[in-house]
């Protein structure tokens, strides 16, 4: 029998130990650690020691905990709460900090959802409507925090992870929960569930800049053109994206060869015969479209893209395949039966055969990863595995073969996904509703520990056209996990940025260079997801959970350590457009419009007003933010050139940087006594995976006016600096062995100062009479303007 290959096989660490086991009638309590706990039950004792689809790790140290046996309970104690499980098992419930909680996911803050194929916002237009003619709604799974502080995860349905790597059925079991009873610790709640299900890999730096994809039957030379076009437009990409009709495909019918008479080729077939017909599945390549593949792929990739191909694998390999005589082969089959070799990932010949011959030979031409675009429902031969969810798991695997940093585009398929980013959330409407959605939406995953959402950013379907709405979606795509470009096959459709009018391409393309530059900002919190289980995109209330207003506006979300308010609705007026939302405690300043909002205990709601160039995305004080300082290219690696955008206050961030092996953090740390800022730069790590002679532009972004003095190992040093509009100097050669002190006076601008400027800001894009606006600047000059308000 054939064994599946090394590579694809995980190692996991399912057997909990036995000091931690408390065994009580038909159940077996597994103190997980003093806030999470396994609870299993089964009327015949038969318990799982087995790793399954979503927990792999249960192997912890001893925990310190209590035990008390009753006829019809058992109560177990920790430092932390108090758990009882009742032998009617409805009956049990934690008590944390003195209250007691039923288990349950009464008050769950809900998870994520497979796929939004179809859904205009949250509501899906392929359902059949109900008795009131309303469309159904999504139903977002559970997530591991709750407002109760409670919240259960059921793993009893899903099957065993072997140790041959392969997926097998399990005993029954009537309860198999998990409980995460975190109180307020939301953070606490998501970092165990990654303690048991495994942490998120590391994102290459390649997947955070821009990508483009469209489903089109592109040629060759009209894929490299757009690409030149790109370039043109000093657009800078990282991921080229090749739809379905890369292969042989019936979308791609009209492209098929036409004989002298005019006639297809009818090798071929067409339609709903999956043995002879074209389909969706295909893993040769449409030489019409790509009449020297390998060419084409080496071009893109001497334009520094990484490339990814999409795959609908459900029918097989067919007989009209390149390599169907190799498979049949592989597989014991006659070839001269023309039967299609069956898609089976049960099967541990065909999962091993199914790349080495279809996947490996395109890699080794130039393909970085695939997008594996599963969409034909749930069953396999093995009742209860979802062949959406074997794809995920053996193609990531396989993709480390080539990578340190293995990746996948794909579904979400319950708990645990997030060990296979990255998410495609597919087909959405072209509309105001579905942008409104979104942000929920991706933050909201964090909960089940989802955090690399892709989505069609502009939507990808239907709907209607409309500059701001394209603008808003890329403006809200560049503080989303990934920025893919994507839409239908229209011919009139697009997501390219020169169709859009009006100055439209000029806000899109900023946005995409800005995005470009954020790269090393989103690598290091990528990082720091995959170290430390902190979501790129987070919502507010796991900062302040006891804050009534963090749960109130559904669409704000941290991303890193800014806070975001994307706007999602069409503009009020000459392409101003607004969004309400709150304002934790403390100072905080817009990075597009240098606004600076200040909020006292409890926070404090505002309206924010923004032209279509900008939403709103507040640095709290004392925050960094780097990004790139080089030119625009699709290069993305470590730049030579940084900046490190600084907030005035007391704060600090670690960038983290790495070649692909070696591993170095820059440390910024801003203090500030408020009259001086003192912002200290140090390096730790493996020095050399990082640029060499690398230049730092420091930008005090509310310091409006000064001189910095810069210290190198205490020592002062000559630097210059420049003063537009705020400050910032650039460290030259920096050496990576040194200690670098900048300190400079807080010199801001008062509300007034501020006030004048965003008036002047407004009045300058006002279509009413010149004099008129002169007058009204002039008396807004000489009135006290309170920006605190939000104007």
């Amino acid at each position: 029998m054939a064994k599946l290959d090394n590579h694809l096989i995980v190692k996991t660490r399912p057997v909990a130990n036995p000091k931690n086991i408390v065994l009580f009638g038909d159940y077996r309590i597994t103190v997980l650690s003093n806030r999470l706990f396994r609870i299993e039950k089964d009327v015949n004792k038969v318990f799982c020691d087995k790793a399954t689809q979503s927990v792999w790790y249960r192997d912890f140290a001893p925990v310190d905990f209590k035990v008390r046996e009753y006829a019809d309970k058992v109560e177990i104690f920790t430092d932390k709460i108090q758990l009882v499980v009742n032998k009617d098992y409805a009956k049990s419930y934690v008590v944390i900090a003195g209250k007691k909680k039923k288990l349950s996911n009464d008050g769950n803050l809900l998870g994520t959802y497979r796929t939004l194929d179809g859904y205009n916002g949250e509501y899906n237009l392929y359902a059949p409507q109900n008795e009131d003619g309303l469309f159904d709604t999504i139903k977002l799974g559970t997530g591991v925090v709750s407002k109760t502080g409670v919240a259960i995860l059921s793993d009893n349905h899903t099957l065993i992870l072997d140790d041959d790597g392969m997926i097998k059925q399990r005993p029954y079991q009537e309860i198999d929960d998990y409980v995460f009873a975190f109180g307020f610790d939301y953070k606490g709640a998501v970092k165990a569930l990654y303690d048991i299900t495994g942490y998120v890999p590391k994102i290459p730096r390649f997947a955070l800049g821009n990508w483009w994809s469209r489903y089109h039957a592109y040629t060759d030379t009209e894929y490299l053109n757009l690409l030149d076009r790109f370039e043109d437009a000093d657009i800078p990409l990282t991921v080229a994206v090749i739809d379905m009709d890369w292969h042989y495909s019936d979308y791609a019918y009209k492209e098929l060869k036409i004989d002298e008479t005019g006639h297809r080729d009818e090798k071929y077939g067409c339609g709903s015969d999956r043995a002879r017909g074209l389909g969706w599945t295909g893993y040769s390549w449409n030489k019409n479209l790509f009449p020297d593949y390998k060419s084409f792929l080496k071009e893109i990739k001497d334009k520094n893209l990484k490339i990814t191909l999409n795959l609908h694998p459900r029918d097989g390999v067919r007989y009209f395949e390149d390599m169907y005589k190799e498979m049949c082969e592989a597989m014991g089959q006659d070839a001269s039966e023309e039967r299609p070799v069956e898609f089976n990932l049960t099967d541990e010949n065909f999962i091993n055969n199914y790349f080495k011959i279809l996947h490996k030979p395109y890699e080794a031409d130039g393909v970085t990863f695939w997008w594996i675009d599963w969409q034909q429902g749930t069953k396999s031969q093995l009742a209860g595995l979802d062949p959406l969810w074997a794809l995920n798991h053996y193609h990531y695997l396989d993709n480390g073969r080539l990578s340190t940093e293995p990746l996948v585009l794909s579904r979400f398929c319950e708990a645990g996904s997030h060990r296979y980013p990255l998410g495609f959330s597919a087909d959405t409407v072209i509309t105001y509703k579905t942008l409104n959605y979104l942000p929920y939406f991706t933050t909201t995953a964090s909960n089940i520990g989802y955090s690399w959402w892709s989505h069609d950013i502009g939507g990808h379907m239907a709907g209607y056209s409309d500059n701001e709405l394209f603008i808003r979606s890329v403006q809200h795509g560049v503080f989303s996990p990934i920025m893919r470009l994507h839409s239908t096959a229209l011919e009139s459709v697009t997501k390219e940025p020169w169709a859009y009018m009006n100055g439209g391409e000029q806000v899109i393309a900023k946005a995409l260079r800005y995005r470009h530059a954020l790269i090393p900002f989103l690598y290091s919190e990528g990082v720091k997801t995959h170290k430390f289980g902190k979501a790129i995109t987070e919502p507010v209330y796991y900062y302040y959970p006891e804050e009534k207003l963090a749960y109130k506006y559904k669409n704000e979300y941290f991303f890193g350590n800014l806070l975001i308010n994307p706007i999602t609705t069409k503009s009020l007026y000459n392409g101003i457009a607004k969004v309400k939302g709150w304002i934790p405690e403390g100072t905080w300043t817009d990075i597009f419009t240098g606004q600076v909002y200040k909020a006292g205990k409890g926070g404090k709601e505002v309206t924010f007003y923004r032209f279509q160039d900008s939403i709103p995305a507040l640095a709290k004080a004392g925050a960094v933010l780097p990004l790139s300082g080089e030119k625009h290219t699709n290069d993305c690696s470590n730049p030579k050139n940084l900046t490190l955008e600084v907030y005035s206050g007391n704060g600090s961030y670690d960038l983290y940087e790495d070649d692909g092996n070696k591993e170095a953090v820059t440390h910024i740390v801003n203090t500030s006594n408020g009259t001086t800022l003192t912002t200290t730069i140090t390096f730790d790590g493996d020095k050399s995976a990082l640029p060499q002679n690398r230049n730092i532009k420091v930008s005090f972004k509310n310091v409006y006016a000064g001189k910095p003095i810069v210290k190198v190992d205490g020592k002062v040093i000559d630097v210059k600096s420049k003063c537009d509009n705020y400050v910032e100097v650039t460290l030259k050669d920096v050496c990576y062995d040194s200690t670098y002190v900048l300190e400079i006076l807080e010199t801001n601008l008062t509300p007034a100062k501020y006030g004048q400027r965003i008036a002047k800001d407004i009045l300058m894009r006002a279509e009413i009479t010149n004099n008129f606006k002169e007058d009204v600047y002039r008396l807004i000059s000489n009135t006290y303007w309170d920006t605190e308000v939000g104007c």
